[in-house]
């Protein structure tokens, strides 16, 4: 950390055409270590942008900095533009490009220098010049924090860089809840309290401001699409495309679903899948030693952590459902083996 913090800090001590990108489907911690970078970043007198792959929740637009974001999708001759003449990128919480889809071959080609931070498993070290991985972090966002840390940066903390970091925190640690959350987030959390972020407000834009169509479809999710697995402590709540209609799905609407089905006494698997825009995706989700993210790689095309991860089918819905029956079948041993 104190090598590579010591060599961005010489790369940003003159001004740069900087671009931040993340990966596709930004969540919190996505957005709030981008957004929290590119604070500090432009109090250095970068010209900074940042450019995700897709759109992202609408629950995450009012971070300051939101309107500094364009989205590769539907942008792509300006994105290409500003990513070819970039000198300086940051590839933050992802490790492999194919994680920013479409958008990847413009970062492949350009010859700016790249600047990986991430705390995923496995990362593709060929794809970054400096290289920032913790997979035992919390967040990207504790990472981001920590590395302003190691360049004796913190007196360019501000408010706009608290709020935005402490949403990435917040968000990938489910309110400070998993086990990855550590001593030295809590210290991280009261140094970004103590800079202006106003952590109740913050938890009430995040998680307490939903349509009603949104809590209308959990609670059909939860009433008529929720199926138990008590023998082997699963469950699957999953949705069609039609279904996502019928309740006026928005992006970021099914966001945290899945930590219901998991939320259940006695469930140690819990899988959400969803058909949106023709593919069926899935989110997966475990307690203790439980590792879905080698159920994601093995069988889904996915990745992630040890607790929870994501990936993708090939197949409908139902062919789905009936796949993650026989991977929770024949995992049932160790879905039945306690912690």
């Amino acid at each position: 950390m104190l090598k590579n913090a010591k060599d961005l800090k010489v790369l940003l001590s003159s001004p740069k055409k900087v671009v931040i990108t993340t990966h596709k489907g930004p969540d919190g911690d996505a957005i709030g270590s981008s957004l929290g970078l590119l604070h500090l970043l432009k109090q250095l007198g970068h010209e900074v942008q940042i450019i995700t792959p897709n759109q992202y929740a609408k629950f995450l637009h009012w971070l300051p900095g939101n309107n500094d974001v364009i989205t590769y999708m539907g942008n792509e001759v300006a994105a290409n533009k500003i990513t070819n003449e970039a000198e300086l990128i940051f590839l933050l919480d992802f490790s492999h490009l194919s994680r920013i889809s479409t958008y990847a071959d413009a970062i492949k080609n350009s010859n700016a220098t790249k600047v990986m931070i991430d705390h995923h498993q496995d990362p593709d070290k060929s794809i970054a010049d400096i290289i920032f991985s913790d997979t035992s972090a919390c967040s990207t966002a504790q990472m981001v924090f920590e590395v302003i840390e190691s360049m004796n940066m913190t007196n360019y903390l501000n408010k706009a860089i608290a709020e935005c970091l402490y949403v990435g925190i917040m968000t990938d640690t489910g309110s400070f809840k998993y086990a990855s959350t550590t001593s030295k987030t809590h210290h991280v959390i009261a140094e970004l309290i103590n800079e202006g972020a106003e952590n109740a407000k913050i938890h009430d834009l995040i998680y307490d401001n939903s349509s009603a169509t949104r809590i209308q479809l959990l609670g059909y999710c939860l009433n008529e699409k929720l199926r138990l697995y008590p023998e082997n402590n699963a469950a699957i709540i999953s949705l069609t495309n039609e279904e996502l209609k019928r309740f006026d799905f928005k992006k970021g609407d099914t966001e945290g679903f899945v930590n219901y089905a998991l939320a259940i006494e006695g469930i140690k698997f819990a899988v959400f899948i969803a058909e949106k825009d023709g593919i069926v995706k899935l989110s997966l989700r475990s307690k203790g030693d439980f590792k879905v993210n080698e159920i994601a790689n093995k069988y889904f095309r996915g990745g992630g952590h040890m607790n929870a991860s994501g990936g993708m089918s090939e197949n409908s819905v139902n062919e789905t459902i009936i796949k993650v029956e026989k991977i929770i079948n024949k995992y049932k041993s160790k879905l039945n083996k306690s912690n």
